[in-house]
């Protein structure tokens, strides 16, 4: 935090209950060096990672399927979303974090993912920034049923689906998650499948 045009006044926390909300207020120098008095809740949840399983002689990708409250709360019928498999990396590299994730969730033991890129997903209220990966996946990889950790509440659908069929599911408004738009387009432009 180096941006002399950024000034932190105060730092109130709000909550800390599954992750940290704070209140900061700050003042910002304009362009015309005005400075601004402003207020922003920010969420802080740490960082993920995400990534695309593919399979380019059965021309598929690994998906996920599970409960999200948010979405939910926000006209998500269901509050099910289909998604790449992804994590917070809590202490963990985020080759690690991505590696056992999708071990976790998936069921596949992979090795040597591709990082591709880090972006922010929301970065007017969360502090969170996400690891982009792929990674080709095979049969023979496929090392358990997957579907998350009890202890973490997890309760996920591993799916297998036709590439174009899920740019299809984009297209429809039935794969909406931003991490999953972003790879599946990503494999696409880079004609992984």
């Amino acid at each position: 935090m180096n941006n002399p045009k950024v000034k932190i006044i105060g730092i109130k926390n709000l909550s800390n209950a599954h992750y940290k909300l704070d209140k900061v207020d700050f003042e910002f120098q304009t362009k015309n060096g005005i400075w601004q008095k402003q207020s922003r809740e920010c969420y802080d949840r740490g960082d993920g990672a995400a990534i695309l399983l593919y399979n380019p002689t059965k021309k598929t990708v690994i998906l996920t399927k599970q409960f999200r409250m948010p979405s939910y709360l926000n006209g998500n019928s269901s509050g099910m979303m289909i998604e790449v498999c992804a994590g917070m990396l809590d202490e963990d590299h985020p080759e690690a974090c991505i590696i056992k994730e999708a071990e976790e969730e998936t069921g596949f033991k992979i090795s040597n993912p591709k990082k591709v890129f880090e972006l922010y997903s929301t970065p007017g209220a969360v502090t969170e920034k996400i690891h982009y990966f792929v990674a080709e996946y095979s049969d023979d990889m496929k090392i358990s049923d997957g579907g998350g950790l009890e202890a973490e509440h997890e309760e996920i659908e591993v799916l297998e689906i036709n590439f174009e069929t899920a740019l299809a599911m984009v297209s429809r408004g039935e794969i909406n998650d931003a991490k999953t738009v972003v790879l599946l387009q990503y494999a696409k432009l880079n004609q992984l499948i």
